[in-house]
């Protein structure tokens, strides 16, 4: 079987502007991480778009402080196999308040909004091509299961054991985070991270008349965060940011506790077991001091597997088919794909729009790209022809 075998759908028989609506729908809904109860709201908007469908709905409430999720399947009769799983999430780094100061709003093709990137508009894109392909009573080729998280731009602490529930039993994985570079890009490769917090207990004296019977853990925690940023220099396949330092109390006194916290990303997994245990097992430097280090790899690297890569050709052929652009990239951030990756399964993500601004003021998508990335996604979902490339070469 070829795509010419196919009735695929196209961007000529997308209308974007109602998509275009949804995603704005969907930003003007505030989701901060310290608002679970917010993020209910949109969970409940999204559930309630499947109302009367043939569909399962499972909801996890919020968990300490954490935002919750969803998960709706489409398993039609008949349908069976591994499903397609569709992860997005509806939290965004932006505090309550934010759509006052910074309205969407758009410029020519792009369209401006706190969220909109980062990820609201790819999330949206896959809850409602999910919901057309159900409305409309179109059968896929294997179940479909989407799922919504609102615990991500904090680790994803809460919602991790729902993410490997699902992505253990999956086909393959879908994360329309936000695409980077030329329109048409998807992610292949992330860093994993690792955060870690070193904390050095020393002894407080007065600077003046004991300065000699002090031991400074400011000087201990300064020695290891010179030594941890020099592995910048020798660490090709891992780097190292030390972007919070705290200690001491007084000018005048020697001080007793410091600490600081390190983000460490890595490309993989050796690399992050060998770092990781190299962190962990450091030990005071100086005489008198105690140092207590506390950390974990949060998210494995998302490394182009065999899998993967054959995911993505079975990409690239679809979209050239349907006379899209496509390209690879890999990315420094993570994303609740590393989660998927790191359970070994076959992961493409960066589905969602084109744009820029990421957490930034200037967060934006582009609209031209909205109609092409939701006809890509239904087929991915859709077409024999595509599954079976993408999961037997």
């Amino acid at each position: 079987m070829t795509f010419s075998d196919e009735k695929l759908l196209r961007t000529d028989d997308v209308d974007a502007a109602p998509l275009l609506q949804g995603i704005i729908d969907w930003v003007e809904m505030e989701t901060p991480p310290e608002r679970p109860d917010m993020i209910d709201l949109l969970l409940d908007h999204a559930q309630k778009g499947f109302a009367g469908m043939p569909v399962s709905a499972r909801r996890y409430p919020p968990k300490g402080g954490k935002g919750g999720q969803l998960v709706v399947t489409y398993a039609p009769a008949g349908v069976t196999g591994k499903p397609v799983v569709m992860m997005g999430h509806i939290d965004t780094v932006w505090p309550v308040g934010t759509l006052a100061e910074r309205p969407v709003r758009r410029e020519d093709d792009k369209v401006f909004g706190p969220g909109i990137f980062d990820m609201k508009a790819g999330s949206y894109l896959i809850t409602e091509t999910l919901r057309r392909i159900v409305a409309e009573g179109r059968i896929p080729p294997r179940p479909i299961t989407l799922f919504l998280n609102g615990d991500e731009e904090t680790g994803s602490h809460a919602s991790r054991d729902v993410i490997e529930e699902l992505c253990a039993d999956a086909a393959f994985v879908l994360v329309p985070e936000p695409s980077f570079e030329a329109p048409g890009t998807v992610i292949t490769r992330r860093k994993g991270i690792a955060m870690f917090k070193l904390m050095a207990t020393g002894r407080s004296a007065h600077a003046g008349g004991s300065l000699s019977e002090g031991r400074s853990a400011a000087r201990e925690i300064a020695r290891h965060l010179l030594e941890i940023e020099a592995l910048n220099e020798t660490e090709p396949k891992a780097s190292f940011n030390v972007g919070v330092i705290q200690g001491g109390t007084r000018s005048n006194m020697v001080p007793a506790h410091a600490e600081i916290e390190v983000d460490m990303r890595v490309e993989d997994m050796a690399t992050a077991t060998r770092m990781v245990e190299a962190i962990l097992s450091r030990q005071a430097i100086g005489d008198g001091i105690t140092l207590k280090v506390e950390g974990e790899l949060n998210r494995a690297p998302f490394e182009k597997s065999e899998k993967v890569a054959r995911l993505y050709a079975a990409t690239q052929n679809l979209a050239a088919a349907l006379g899209l652009p496509m390209d690879e990239t890999s990315r420094g951030g993570c994303s609740d794909g590393n989660i998927a990756a790191g359970l070994g399964a076959a992961v493409l993500d960066g589905l969602g729009c084109s744009g820029a601004g990421a957490h930034a003021l200037h967060e934006h998508i582009l609209a031209s790209t909205i109609a092409p990335r939701a006809v890509l996604i239904h087929n991915m979902l859709m077409s024999p022809t595509f599954q079976s490339m993408a999961l037997d070469g």
